[in-house]
């Protein structure tokens, strides 16, 4: 965009230079050489805004990562909630493709490291009624109630330990000048902006699967949706939640707490 209004701007000064000479100056006088063509110079490559300097301590290759991420994730999630809720099968790749597609569209079924939820999605009404029912989000209780037990500081500190390798995961997903944290604390900050919409949230169903009858809300990215359809007391708990995680991994990037 910078380099866009660049290179309007330029336009627009030799539009007015042409016009102060031709309009404003005495006809004989022989024009200006021409301005000598320069290709705008490329931008320059921005460091890290959230830069992290992992601790000095052996890790393993990205492909053999499993273990160390579940024994990390362990250290804050008990084993039950661990099999129940997640997939960490490539559990590194996974989390890394999960939070960049958050802010999209869709995020793609076969990189999801959580499991979907269990039971059948609850509505009220019919037709121009039809809406989330007030007992859906009890679905997504158990999983809420997980997340906002996690102990924050714990979960930095395995996040900080194994950041190469969601670095490394991250350049392969085709950023090769991006930083994954960077990344993350984006699309937190991308959810902590989802919509709370006040009374019910209306439906439609045009095909198979359910739609928000809401325009602007059917607009919204794969994880706002979620942010709503988890239902109000549940996304406030979570919102809750990602900004003590995002402070968290601020202070950590900024050294105002040590790492690992």
């Amino acid at each position: 965009m910078a380099t866009r209004i660049a290179v309007v701007a330029a336009v627009l000064a030799l539009l007015a230079a042409a016009a102060y000479w031709f309009l404003l100056r005495e006809r004989f006088q022989p024009p200006p050489p021409p301005p000598v063509s320069q290709a705008p110079a490329p931008p320059a490559k921005k460091g890290p805004q959230f830069p992290i300097e992992p601790p000095a301590r052996p890790l393993p290759k990205l492909n053999e990562s499993d273990p160390a991420l579940r024994e990390a994730i362990g250290g804050f999630i008990d084993p039950q909630s661990l099999a129940k809720f997640f997939n960490l099968e490539d559990g590194i790749r996974k989390i890394v493709a999960t939070v960049d597609n958050l802010s999209r569209e869709i995020v793609a079924e076969r990189v999801r490291a959580v499991k979907p939820m269990g039971g059948a999605f609850v509505t009220t009404g019919k037709e121009a009624s039809l809406a989330i029912g007030p007992k859906n989000s009890a679905r997504y209780t158990a999983f809420v109630n997980m997340a906002a037990a996690v102990n924050t500081q714990k979960a930095v500190e395995g996040y900080v330990y194994l950041y190469p390798l969601f670095q490394q995961a991250f350049v392969e997903l085709g950023y090769p000048d991006g930083y994954f944290n960077d990344r993350l604390i984006e699309v937190i900050d991308h959810l902590l902006e989802a919509p709370e919409p006040k009374g019910p949230v209306k439906l439609v169903s045009p095909k198979v699967l359910y739609e928000f009858a809401d325009p602007e809300l059917e607009r919204l990215s794969a994880g706002q949706k979620m942010m709503i359809r988890v239902g109000p007391e549940n996304e406030a708990r979570l919102k809750a939640k990602l900004k003590e995680i995002r402070a968290a991994v601020a202070a950590v990037s900024q050294n105002k707490r040590p790492a690992g």
